[in-house]
C-alpha cells in the first residue's frame, strides 16, 4: 500500500502532464488549480493501481497503460517486459514497430536508467520498471519534445509502477507460501495414531479376522482421505465421513472405553469447509479426554449447528481439562511443534488465515471439567 507521502510525491511529479493535457484557458486561482490537479492525480492512479497490483502481464498492461498516459499527458505510453511490447496507447497511425520500441526498452534494461531516444515525430523517455532490485520492463512515454521536466515525471511515475509492481510481487510470495504452508500442515497426520491404528488392527487378525478386515478397510478410506493431494476446500460432510472413520478406529483401540456421539443438522452438510479442520479437534479431544489404556472412560461429543449464515461447530470431551493458560499457549504455539500431528494450533492458523482472526478456535476448559473446542465456519467459502 501506498504511503501517504509517497502518494504526494506521485501528485506533484505527475503534475506537470495533467498540466501539459489541460487547456490554457484554465483560470482557475491557483489554490483550486493545485487541490483539483492532487485529485485528479490521486484518482488516476487509484484506477491503474488494480491492474498494476496484479503483476506485469499483457492483460494488466493494456488494463493500466490508459491510466499511465493520461497520468503523463503525452501524445503516447507504451509498457514493455525484457521480451515484449505488452501494451501501447495512442493514436494507432502513431504506433511504432516493436522492434523500435523493444530497441529502446533493451538500451534502457541495459543502463538501469532513465533513457531519452530522439526522434521524429515523436521522442521516448524510457525508464526502468524493477522489481526487487531486479529490471523487469519498461514505461516508455513519447510526445514532440522532451524537456527535463518530462523525463523526471516519467521517471517518478516509473518508480510508482515499480512499487505497484514489487506489491504484486509480494502478494504473490505470500501466497505461494500460505498455499506451501496449508500443504504442508494438512499433512501432518499424527504417526502415533497410525502405528495405534495399526497396532490395533494386527490384534484382530487371529481372533476376529473379519473385524480385522473391517477396520484395514477403514484405516485406508481414512488414509485415501487425508492424505490425498486435494483442494484447500472440502464439504462438511465429507470432512464428517472421516471423523466417523477416525473414530471407529479408535473405538476399536479403546473399546467400551470410548464413548461417542456426533449431532449433524442436515443443512450444514454442503458447507464448505478448509480440509482436515475437524478431524484434529476430535484427536485432541480424545487425547485429553482418555486417561490412558488403564484411565477411566471418556466421552466425546461432536455437534454440528446451523446457525443461520454460519455453521457453529463444537468437540467436547469429559476428561481432566487444562489450565486455561496452557490452553492458550496451545494456540500460540508453533503448528509444527504439537507432537507431529495436526494440533489445534495448526486449525487456529488455517482458520484465522481463511476467514479473519474472528474465525479462530475457542477453547472452554478448567482443571477437571474437560475440554469444549467451539468453531465457526461461514457458510459461504470465502474464494479459491
Amino acid at each position: 500500500m501506498l504511503t501517504g507521502v509517497a502518494l504526494l510525491l506521485l501528485a506533484f511529479a505527475a503534475g506537470y502532464g495533467l498540466a501539459r493535457a489541460r487547456s490554457c484557458r484554465d483560470v482557475l486561482p491557483q489554490g483550486r488549480r493545485s487541490d483539483e490537479a492532487t485529485f485528479t492525480t490521486l484518482h488516476i492512479a487509484a484506477l491503474a493501481a488494480p491492474a498494476l497490483r496484479a503483476g506485469l502481464s499483457r492483460d494488466c498492461a493494456r488494463k493500466a497503460v490508459r491510466h499511465l498516459r493520461t497520468l503523463l499527458g503525452t501524445h503516447a505510453v507504451a509498457i514493455t517486459s525484457a521480451e515484449a511490447v505488452l501494451a501501447w496507447d495512442g493514436p494507432a497511425a502513431d504506433e511504432p514497430r516493436d522492434g523500435d520500441v523493444l530497441a529502446h526498452a533493451r538500451a534502457t534494461l541495459a543502463a538501469g536508467r532513465a533513457q531519452v531516444f530522439p526522434g521524429e515525430p515523436y521522442a521516448a523517455v524510457v525508464v526502468p520498471l524493477t522489481v526487487d532490485g531486479a529490471v523487469v520492463g519498461t514505461l516508455a512515454a513519447h510526445d514532440d519534445e522532451v524537456s527535463a521536466a518530462l523525463v523526471r515525471t516519467v521517471t517518478e511515475v516509473g518508480r510508482w509502477v515499480s512499487g505497484q509492481l514489487e506489491l504484486a510481487d509480494l502478494d504473490a510470495s505470500r501466497q505461494r507460501a500460505l498455499e506451501a504452508e496449508m500443504r504442508a500442515l494438512r499433512a501432518q497426520i499424527s504417526p502415533h495414531f497410525i502405528y495405534n491404528a495399526l497396532t490395533t488392527i494386527a490384534s484382530f487378525v487371529r481372533t476376529n479376522p473379519r473385524r480385522a478386515r473391517e477396520l484395514l478397510l477403514d484405516f485406508a478410506d481414512f488414509a485415501r482421505y487425508a492424505l490425498r493431494r486435494a483442494n484447500d476446500f472440502t464439504t462438511l460432510a465429507d470432512e464428517l465421513t472421516c471423523v466417523d472413520r477416525y473414530l471407529l478406529l479408535e473405538r476399536a483401540r479403546f473399546g467400551d472405553k470410548l464413548r461417542f456421539t456426533v449431532q449433524v443438522a442436515p443443512e450444514v452438510l454442503p458447507v464448505p469447509v478448509p480440509f482436515l479442520c475437524l478431524q484434529p479437534l476430535v484427536e485432541n479431544a480424545i487425547k485429553h479426554g482418555m486417561r490412558g489404556d488403564g484411565g477411566a472412560a471418556g466421552e466425546v461429543r461432536v455437534v454440528v449447528r446451523d446457525a443461520g449464515p454460519e455453521a457453529h461447530i463444537t468437540v467436547e470431551d469429559d476428561g481432566a481439562g487444562m489450565d486455561p493458560e496452557c490452553a492458550r499457549r496451545m494456540l500460540d504455539d508453533e503448528p509444527a511443534r504439537e507432537g507431529g500431528g495436526i494440533g489445534l494450533a495448526n486449525v487456529d492458523l488455517r482458520m484465522r488465515q481463511i476467514y479473519g482472526d474472528g474465525y479462530g478456535l475457542v477453547v472452554e476448559t478448567a482443571l477437571g471439567a474437560g475440554t469444549k473446542v467451539r468453531l465457526r465456519v461461514p457458510k459461504t467459502q470465502l474464494g479459491s
